[in-house]
Formats: structure tokens, sequence, C-alpha cells
């Protein structure tokens, strides 16, 4: 099956360094990419030529952008061959011009990479001889067209390479040090240590080993809003013979006029150090490069001059770096002490900063003394490396922390260590995703009853909110409390938070929507604490882990609402019982054209609202309606018929709730609400149904109107709990 270039939407792949691939994912949603796909070293998206254009020039993740021409399935070398031929390449190569291709893959029949691009080539040059009486050159340096072929047994991907050189090579960089890190790679870095967050709020980035200058200059390009790919000489589309010359213009226009601006603002703090005068001499030149002098600067210090820069105020912010880790066993044994000193110098002099080490040897990096909160597996090249991160907590804070590590009793240990291992497993897979608000804890140790979902806030502040699940009655009320309190001691001890960040709640033993009945989530709890932003799939929304039972977004529905948005591009969408509408906002950024959000409360309603404001949504394309549902369902049955492509419905358990004019009661009353909820959807529409009863059925008589399928939407952080929630997809039978 091949790609219609005339069709407005194509389709492409975006490749990456191993490990980049659900941050170059966020980072191509962000640009307008739809349909996004992950796979390893790569993502596949849908989007126009446009789109590709402003991803090649854009991008601080991806190696190389490639436009899918198809793909079909080959044994021999002769379906490869006329595989290849089928494709009109007269469309996008001129008969005499030149040609380069990538070859990668093998299976029985064609055994090496060389014969395959040896067959593609002659396809290719036969077609065009034979369509136009002239064939391309071979030319390996600046072709006008490069293809890139990759073979997965009998698999056949086609694809035109719109890059060019790969696009880590920004054209900054003419001198390297001995051990260069990649300009993706150093971009990818800053993003998990959240520099974009820190840079906006004013604080400086450090370099205590900044080689050429790779991440110092990679920041600078960050927080003044300049396109990496500015300073490229060409591109692999420039030559093709569909390049939009006009829409490319208009690109690098408003790339430039961004520049502008951003280089207009005063940036913050950026600074590098090295012992090594020569490398310092390299990324001087790469600054100047990169048009970046006097917003850079690098000085030569060794490591245990490593300090503060006191020429003016400098707002606490990120230390990062790459320091070398030493192939050799002896070069390790002479490099602990660097670490060890950096450590000292960090804990010293740079209290309340965040710090993040890039090493391919995480031992050299634990020899800083410093606990690491987080860490990230990358690779450096083919170097599986690691970012640790740590948070520099003044000396009080320190000292706390020491006494609640040093003071925890034997069953407070016990939970801290199921703690641990959670953190190395569920924590690694969340880091991986990309995922900064999950379940770490859910009741593991059936004596400790309680849930601690970890909340990372926009700003990268870590919050720990845990719910006490009420004991049953044969448990004294007071080995109940020291049982919280070990466990409360167990989370500050592992993860390193002062007491303000846990906030510990009683937890209800009903359904997590169940209305007001026996203290729900509409209960106010407290009066401390403010609203946060977190983040989830590109989207900003807000929580409040102090007032309510509940926070505003319910962890366990995270992969159904990303179902909902992969679902929603160019759909309406109607979301019932809304909440505070997270599942339309993730629709809406996944692209639906138009959505309704009903719920009768008028908190959720104006938090709803807020989610709208803080994802740019518009108004009057996404609707609120501040009603009781089950009335609103009733009127709509006159006037909305057929009116929405994807409707959410995600009721309560039970509700008596004095606005409603009837009790809810889902077990009893889900046939009706369904039934209602499928004559507003638009012929092949379909309705996603959620509820939380874990003894809830569905009504059989359903399947035999409907297309009834049950869909497995639950994450790994809530895979001991496995009935909290049950999800059905329904269409017209």
């Amino acid at each position: 099956m091949f790609t219609d270039l005339q069709c407005e939407v194509v389709n492409f792949t975006a490749t990456c360094p191993r490990g980049l691939e659900g941050l170059l994912a966020r980072e191509l949603q962000a640009l307008g990419a739809i349909g996004l796909q992950e796979q390893p070293a790569a993502v596949h998206f849908c989007g126009s030529v446009a789109l590709a254009y402003r991803c090649c020039l854009w991008s601080r993740l991806a190696n190389r952008i490639l436009m899918r021409l198809g793909q079909v399935r080959i044994g021999s070398a002769e379906d490869l061959y006329r595989a290849v031929a089928t494709l009109p390449w007269e469309q996008h190569l001129q008969p005499s011009g030149n040609l380069w291709l990538h070859f990668s893959g093998t299976n029985r029949e064609i055994r090496n990479s060389q014969f395959g691009a040896q067959k593609t080539k002659d396809a290719i040059v036969d077609r065009l001889r034979r369509q136009t009486g002239a064939r391309p050159n071979i030319v390996k340096h600046h072709p006008d067209l490069t293809v890139a072929l990759r073979l997965q047994r009998d698999k056949l991907d086609i694809a035109i390479d719109l890059s060019g050189d790969s696009l880590h090579k920004r054209g900054y960089r003419t001198q390297i040090g001995a051990a260069p890190l990649k300009e993706n790679l150093a971009a990818a870095l800053l993003l998990r240590a959240r520099w974009p967050q820190i840079a906006a709020e004013g604080g400086a980035l450090l370099d205590p080993m900044c080689g050429s200058g790779t991440i110092l200059i990679e920041a600078a390009l960050m927080a003044a809003d300049i396109a990496p790919g500015l300073l490229r000489e060409r591109f692999g589309f420039e030559n093709w013979l569909n390049h939009q010359s006009d829409i490319w213009h208009t690109l690098q226009a408003e790339a430039l006029q961004r520049r502008a601006v951003g280089l207009g603002k005063e940036l913050a703090e950026i600074r590098g150090y090295d012992a090594d005068a020569r490398v310092l001499s390299a990324a001087e030149a790469n600054i100047a490069r990169a048009g970046l002098e006097g917003r850079v600067r690098v000085r030569c210090r060794p490591v245990a001059g490593f300090k503060v820069p006191s020429h003016k105020v400098v707002k606490p912010g990120l230390v990062l770096t790459n320091p070398p880790y030493g192939e050799r066993l002896g070069e390790q044994e002479a490099l602990r002490e660097t670490y060890a000193e950096l450590g000292r110098q960090l804990k010293g002099k740079f209290p309340g900063w965040q710090v993040g080490i890039f090493t391919g040897n995480p031992e050299l990096g634990y020899s800083t003394g410093l606990r690491s909160h987080r860490h990230y597996q990358l690779y450096n090249g083919s170097i599986p490396s690691q970012l640790l991160l740590f948070q520099i907590h003044p000396l009080s804070e320190r000292g706390k922390a020491a006494d609640r590590a040093c003071k925890l009793s034997a069953e407070a240990q016990m939970v801290a260590n199921r703690l641990r291992k959670n953190l190395r497993t569920t924590g690694k897979w969340a880091d991986r995703k990309g995922i900064d608000c999950y379940r770490l804890y859910d009741a593991d140790l059936p004596e400790y009853s309680a849930a601690v979902d970890l909340y990372r806030t926009c700003g990268g502040t870590l919050y720990a909110h845990l719910q006490e699940y009420r004991p049953p009655v044969t448990i004294d009320e007071g080995k109940a409390r020291n049982r919280l309190r070990d466990l409360l001691r167990a989370v500050q001890s592992v993860l390193d938070l002062p007491r303000a960040n846990i906030i510990i709640k009683e937890r209800r033993r009903h359904s997590h929507k169940s209305g007001q009945t026996g203290g729900g989530q509409y209960q106010k709890q407290a009066e401390a604490g403010t609203a946060l932003r977190v983040k989830e799939y590109g989207a900003e929304l807000e929580v409040d882990l102090w007032r309510y039972l509940d926070t505003g977004l319910f962890l366990d529905h995270r992969p159904v609402r990303k179902y909902l948005r992969e679902s929603a591009s160019g759909k309406t969408f109607l979301n019932l019982f809304c909440y505070t509408a997270s599942a339309t906002v993730q629709a809406a950024l996944g692209g639906c054209v138009q959505s309704t959000s009903v719920d009768m409360s008028r908190t959720y309603q104006s938090w709803a609202a807020r989610n709208f404001r803080m994802n740019h949504l518009d108004p009057y394309r996404h609707q609120l309606v501040e009603a009781d549902c089950l009335q609103w369902l009733a009127s709509a049955q006159q006037n909305r018929k057929g009116q929405y492509d994807l409707i959410f419905l995600d009721p309560p358990t039970f509700s008596n709730s004095v606005k409603m004019h009837r009790v809810l009661d889902i077990q009893r009353d889900h046939v009706a609400l369904i039934h209602q909820c499928m004559t507003l959807l638009a012929p092949g529409g379909r309705l996603v149904f959620s509820n939380n009863l874990r003894s809830f059925k569905m009504d059989g008589e359903l399947g035999k109107t409907y297309r009834v399928k049950p869909l497995q939407l639950l994450d790994r952080d809530f895979h001991r709990n496995p009935r909290i929630h049950n999800v059905w997809e329904l269409s017209a039978g």
C-alpha cells in the first residue's frame, strides 16, 4: 500500500537515539503531529508536508524525518525490485539528478544491506530510464534525493529522507572535544532535567565540565526560543521535486522572527567551566558560530573551584554536566575523586539547586555522595548511560532527611524497602513513558493499607499524596495510626521529601465517584495548600492535593484519556459526568473539532474552565454545560440526535445529590443511559462507557443491539488492582 502524495495528510517517521522515543513523541505532538505511534528509536506520525518542514527546523530530538511512501511485503530480490520500481520516482527526482540510498535490514533472501541497496538502485534507475530516457547519478554527498529503506523480516518500508544530514548536526559545532555529546542527546538531557521550566522561572544553568559547550548552547537555544535547524546549510528536501519553497520560506521567516524576539530578552545565566583551556577554545568558537556570544560564557576552572558565579545575583537553577567516566579501571579510579570533589562543591555551595549528571558509569555518579531521586536510562551512542537527577537540599533539610533515614522502625523500614522496589520498577516505567503522575504504592503490604500517588508539577516539584484506606473495625485505632505514621516516615525517607510535600487523607471504601454518600469527593477536606499544575501527554492540568478527597485527576483513567485522545481527531466529542474535563482536554489536543462537557457541579465546571484556559482551548468550540446529566440526556434526545462522533460516559456508581431529580444507581440504570447515549451518536460513532463499580455486570441484552467490546485500559501502576474500573466501547450493531 503506497501513499498518495496529493493527499493532505502524509505518513512520516522520525528517528531518534534509543530512549528518547517518549520525549520525541511529545515534541512532535507540540509541533502539530497526529496519530503518533512509538517504536524503538522511532516515532511514526501523520501530518502535512509543511509539518515535516517544521519538524526538520524545530525538532531538538530527532535524527531524521522520513516521508513514508509505503510498506510492502517482499520475499525475494525480485519482489524488492518490483516493489521499488512501481513507485513514480519521476515525481520526486530529476531524471539526471543525484540520488543516494540508505538500506538497512535483511531477510532469508536478501542477506546483506549492500545487496538490498543495489537492487533498489537498479529499480529506481531502470524506472527513470524507461520513463524519461535519462538516469540519475549515485552521489553520497549532497544528493538531490535520499531514499531510505528498512527491511524487517518480510516487511519493507520505503521512505524519502527529508533531513539530509542527521538533524543533530545543527551547524554550530565545527570543533569538538575528545568525547563529544551529540546535540540532540544534550537537548534530551536538558528536557529530562526540566531546563525549560527552570529557565522560564529565571533559574541559571551551570556546567562544571562543559567540554566543547554542547549542553550550554542547546540550553541557550531553548531559553531564547531559537530553532535548532536555523544554522544548517541545507536540508534533504530542498532539491526534491515536490519541494514547496513558499511554505519553507515562511517557516524560516517565522523562526528568524522568534529568534530575534528571544535574543531581545534577558536570558537566564548560562555558564560553563572546564579545567582544559584548549577545549574551552573550541567551546568559544562553537558559541560564536551559534550567535550566542555574550549570552553563554565559559571560563577555565577546575572542579575544586566550582561555585555560584559572584558577578551578579544568580537565582538557583540547574547544574547539568556530562563528566568523563573512563573506559579503563585505572581511569575510573582516578575519576572517583573528581566526582567526589564535585559532590562536595555541590553540597557546600549549591543549596536549593537541581543537579543532573549524565554518565556511562553510574557508580561514578554515586561517588558524589548525593542520592538520586530520579534517573533515566539513555544511550550515548551505543553506550548504555544514565542521567542521574539530584536535589541539593539546604543543610537544615539534609539533617532532617538524615534523621528520618536513621530513625525508621523495623516496620517502617519494611515499607521503605517496598517503596524503593516500586521506584526501581514502576518508577522506571513512568520515567520511560514520560508520566509525571502515577501510583507508587497500593496496599502492597496488606497491613499498610493505603495508596501513595506521586505528582510532579510542571516546575519539577514532587508531591506525595497518601490516601489511607479505612481500616477494618477489628483493627485498633491506635495501631492504625501507628501504621499510618510508619508509612509517612517511609515515604519521607525514600523520596527525601519535606513534610509539607506529603499530603495525607483518609480514603473512604466506597467508589471514587460515588457522589456525596459517606463523605465523597465533594466534601471539602482542608483549606491549606494551593492548586498545582501537572502535565499528562503534553496537556497541562490543575490538581488540588489538599481540599478534596479526589485531586481532580483520576490516575487510573490515564490510559482511557489517552485512548480518547487517539480516537478524537476530526470528531465531535461529548463528555458526560465530565468532572474536571481532563478527558475533554485530551480529546481536544488530539484534534476533536467540537466538544460538549456536562457536569452538575459548579466547582468542577470552574475547574474544567481553568483546564481549558491552560491548554488554550477555544470556548466557542469546546462548551462547558452545568447541568444534571440525566436531565440533559433526556432533553438531548429531541435536539442532538446523531450529533456526536465520540461519547465518553463515566458516571458515578451511585448518587443521590440534592441537585439531581432522581437517584442514580449505575448497575440499575446503565442500560437506559447507554440507549440514550447511542441515539446521540453519528453514523460510525463510538461510545466509551466506564464505571468503577467492582461488582458491575454489563447487561447481556445490550450485545444483541450494539457491538460491545471490552477495553483493557489499565497502566502498570494499577496492575495490583485490575478491577478498579471497567471500560467498554459500543457502536451500532
